[in-house]
Formats: structure tokens, C-alpha cells, sequence
């Protein structure tokens, strides 16, 4: 049986305070804790968007970036970001940068639970082929990066808050 997976809990500095169990922590009162979004191109320079799958505890069924992910403790986040990559997409990723290093946010999802997260952005590029795990990814596409930031601001409800946050920030 494999273990529950981990968050690393911080204080409202951003520093480690301890970890928590993942599901332990996503609730309707969720404490501060790590995390990190990454947007991976492809060698046409388009980006990859993902539909959460409608299982999804928050904010089912909604377009975000390419996928998302929370270290664990001792975890670097290049290790992270490979695993998620290949856990959520079944992709290699190289040319990982940090592009939103303070990215911090909370939102609360339709059902009242709440993200609140210390969240560095990433980008990297994939040659791989996107093969989906339906768990977490319902529907993936490849788009300009420009068509991508007129819909998140023409249809900011068809798209995760946190989205629409960094392309506003990535400007």
C-alpha cells in the first residue's frame, strides 16, 4: 500500500512549518502550503492547456495550465515537476525555468474548499507525446499562447482562478 501523499506546510512568511497529508489539508479551512504550476511548451512554441478531470476534488472540469503540483517534503522542485509531468501527462519535460517566482495565492472553489498556496510558476518543453492520466485530465489542448490569454480574460469562469492570475502577471 503506498503512503498518503504529502504537503509541506508553511507560515505566512513562507517558511517550512511541517507537512500534512494532501487530502488532509484541502478542505474548507486549508492551511498555507507548497506548491507549483508549470506551463510546458511544445517546439512550436504553442502551450499546453488541460481540462481537469470532473473527479477532481476542486474546480472539476475546468481549463488550467498544463498540470500543477505540490513537492514533497525534501523534494527539489525540478524532481516534482518530472514527476507530475510523467504522472499527470505521461510527458518528459526539459528546459524547466522559474517564471513566477512569488506566485502566491487563495481562492475558494464552488464547493467551499479552498487552495491556498505558495505556488512558484515553471515553464518547460516537452517533444513527448501527451498521453493523459483520466484521473486527473479529462481533455488537453496545444494553443497560441496570445489565444490563450484572450479567452482566460473573454471566459475567466471556464478556467482555474490561479490561471488567469499568472497570465496576468506573466502579462
Amino acid at each position: 500500500m503506498s503512503q498518503p501523499e504529502q504537503v509541506v506546510l508553511l507560515d505566512e512568511s513562507g517558511e517550512a512549518i511541517g507537512v500534512a497529508d494532501k487530502i488532509a489539508v484541502h478542505t474548507t479551512d486549508t492551511a498555507l502550503h507548497l506548491a507549483f504550476s508549470c506551463h510546458v511548451y511544445n517546439e512550436a512554441g504553442q502551450v499546453l492547456v488541460t481540462r481537469r478531470a470532473l473527479s477532481k476534488l476542486t474546480w472539476p472540469g475546468v481549463w488550467t495550465n498544463s498540470f500543477c503540483g505540490h513537492p514533497a517534503p525534501g523534494e527539489s522542485f525540478e524532481s516534482a515537476i518530472a514527476r507530475r509531468a510523467a504522472d499527470e501527462l505521461g510527458i518528459t519535460v526539459s528546459g524547466v525555468e522559474l517564471i513566477l517566482p512569488d506566485f502566491r495565492y487563495r481562492a475558494v472553489d464552488a464547493s467551499g474548499i479552498v487552495e491556498n498556496e505558495v505556488c512558484p510558476v515553471y515553464r518547460a518543453v516537452t517533444t513527448s507525446v501527451v498521453n493523459p492520466n483520466p484521473s486527473e485530465v479529462a481533455e488537453f489542448a496545444w494553443v497560441d499562447p496570445d489565444a490563450l490569454a484572450t479567452a482566460a480574460q473573454a471566459a475567466p469562469y471556464a478556467f482555474s482562478p490561479w490561471l488567469g492570475w499568472q497570465l496576468t502577471q506573466l502579462g
